[in-house]
């Protein structure tokens, strides 16, 4: 019975990096990545010091994908951003401290991404008080949701996006940062006990503090601004490069107008010192003007170029060839297409407002992809001449359409390893010619797994001390959209979980779906009396439940084996 279960048990996984496999890919070196080459001068490692009217700040850079930034204080330290694991974090520390060992008074975090807050639970340990954590009020909410419901897929997209599992000679950087590291230790988020909404003005160790909210990247991203340095902290509202207006690892719609309004209030402030949470930091009243300047307005043309082609009837395949940024601020070097791009943010600024129809009537309902496989077979003479085709286009460099019409040809199940090879050198090709890091990575881990021996997407090692930052109300959430009606019959079958924190959960299995509801409730089939913590470690497979049961750590009231096959009905 357990074995059966353990294959769902719900592991909050993190991307595993490149060691973990065995298989390697040949990736020829091209001249149109030489930029992109370059481009990784902008996160050399290092920890720089500055001085500004109100003291000192340390900003790191080159550690994971995201900058860490450290303000002195009296008696005591803040840190913006806490790195993207707890293994940056100590070496970061580690470095700030030779600047300056003053115990850390706070860490802010300017959004959720993992990147910026994976690393803080190195300061609880190494810190004789618990430094403040604050952030925006929807910041865990949104932390919560990437680790409980979307976390396979956003795990397996983030992991071809950033490279993760590509041998250390194919890969060149992320765009925005050296590469992500989250893998290299456990998760160290923290929950923020601190939150807002719009404003807070505080005081930490003699640090003026002022922060905003600031949608953006996120919606729930923040700026920092220390009114006595003269100092913004942006988050990712800023970076040198294009802005990832849409994240081809998968994201909600990005507020574009907002992002927009954001840097417009950052400008306001005129700071002298810009300390972004990627790429170096600016210096100088001028040149930070420039910078949100020719920033705000390319991100506003592309949002009003886009609107003013929808609202004349294009498609959005038809606007992202028709929408460019001039050229008198397209040769920004913070306008590089080095990790959002301008096609992108087109087709995400339409589904933003329109939604995924993009008012073609042929496109509503199409055919299924299968079946259109099956025509432009037919069309081609059948299976054998489809592939002689991709043969052909292979061999002419047609990458692109090759890569089509090996989607038909697996549609079709006629995915041999003839049009695995085939599609692989296309992937190869079109990414290793690609001076976009997030497209090239993307194209070469995809390619890396039609290899044979590739084992799958590896996992890190679960790590207990996340279970008090995941909230039990995630772990029901990620039951919910875990079950699978097919391991259920249709009849009514309800189950009452009583924790010993007086929290009561309820899943009640009934017409296809898992109710998740939070009331005390009658006619339950089952009754489950536990702790929460012990229920959490179920479901991430620390504990065995037949072991729970055995040791009276989980009470069941309507039978264990009951219980038991009720765990197999999610997966």
């Amino acid at each position: 019975m357990f074995k059966k279960f353990a294959a769902f048990s719900i592991i909050f996984f993190l991307l595993s990096c490149s060691d973990n496999q065995a298989v390697d890919i040949d990736v020829p070196t091209t001249s149109k990545v030489e930029k992109l080459i370059e481009h990784s001068k902008e996160f050399e490692r290092q920890v720089i010091s500055f001085k500004t009217p109100g003291g000192k700040i340390h900003f790191a850079i080159g550690f994971g994908i995201a900058n860490s930034i450290m303000v002195e204080g009296d008696g005591g330290n803040i840190i913006i951003d806490a790195s993207d694991s707890v293994f940056e974090a100590e070496k970061i520390y580690s470095l700030f401290a030779e600047q300056n060992s003053n115990p850390i008074k706070a860490i802010i975090y300017t959004h959720n991404h993992g990147d910026h807050t994976f690393g803080t639970a190195f300061y609880l340990k190494n810190q004789k008080e618990k430094p403040q954590i604050i952030a925006h009020e929807d910041t865990d909410y949104y932390v919560q949701r990437i680790m409980g419901i979307l976390n396979p897929i956003i795990t397996q997209r983030s992991t071809r996006m950033f490279g993760t599992l590509l041998p250390k000679e194919d890969f060149i950087n992320v765009g925005i940062g050296a590469s992500l590291n989250v893998s290299k230790s456990p998760t160290g988020y923290i929950k923020p006990d601190i939150t807002f909404q719009d404003t807070l003005k505080t005081n930490i160790a003699g640090i003026d503090i002022e922060l905003y909210h600031a949608p953006g990247e996120t919606d729930d991203q923040l700026f920092v601004w220390l009114p006595n340095h003269k100092s913004l902290m942006p988050g990712d509202n800023i970076y040198k490069t294009f802005p990832n207006l849409y994240t081809i690892r998968g994201t909600s719609h990005r507020d574009v107008i907002g992002w927009i309004n954001s840097i417009d209030h950052m400008q306001s402030f005129e700071p002298e010192f810009l300390f972004p949470s990627h790429t170096k930091p600016v210096v100088g009243k001028d040149k930070i003007k420039e910078v949100l300047m020719v920033y705000r307005d390319a991100i506003q043309y592309i949002h009003d170029q886009t609107i003013r082609l929808m609202n004349q009837g294009y498609y959005p395949d038809q606007i992202v060839e028709m929408v460019e940024l001039p050229e008198d601020i397209s040769n920004s070097p913070y306008l590089y297409e080095f990790y959002g791009t301008v096609r992108w943010s087109v087709k995400s600024i339409f589904n933003g407002y329109l939604g995924w129809f993009n008012g073609n009537p042929s496109e509503l309902d199409p055919l299924s992809r299968e079946e259109k496989a099956k025509r432009i077979s037919k069309l081609a003479g059948g299976n054998d001449n489809l592939l002689s085709q991709l043969k052909a286009a292979v061999k002419n460099e047609d990458m692109q359409w090759a890569l089509e019409l090996s989607d038909y040809l697996i549609a079709l199940d006629f995915f041999n390893d003839e049009v695995k090879n085939l599609r692989q050198q296309a992937l190869i090709y079109e990414g290793s010619r690609s001076s976009n890091p997030n497209k090239r990575n993307y194209f070469l881990t995809s390619a890396l797994e039609l290899q044979k021996g590739f084992n799958g997407f590896p996992i890190s090692v679960t790590n207990e001390k996340l279970l008090d930052e995941i909230s039990i109300d995630t772990f029901f959430d990620v039951l919910s959209v875990r079950f699978n009606p097919k391991n259920h019959n249709n009849n009514i079958f309800k189950v009452c979980f009583n924790f010993s924190s007086g929290v009561i959960k309820n899943i009640t299995l009934r017409n296809s779906v898992a109710v998740i509801s939070n009331s005390k409730e009658t006619g339950c089939n089952i009754i489950v009396q536990t702790k929460e913590e012990e229920f959490k470690k179920i479901l991430m497979g620390i504990s065995n439940p037949i072991t729970s049961i055995a040791s009276g750590n989980i009470v069941v009231e309507g039978g264990n084996s009951t219980f038991l096959e009720f765990l197999t009905k999610f997966q």
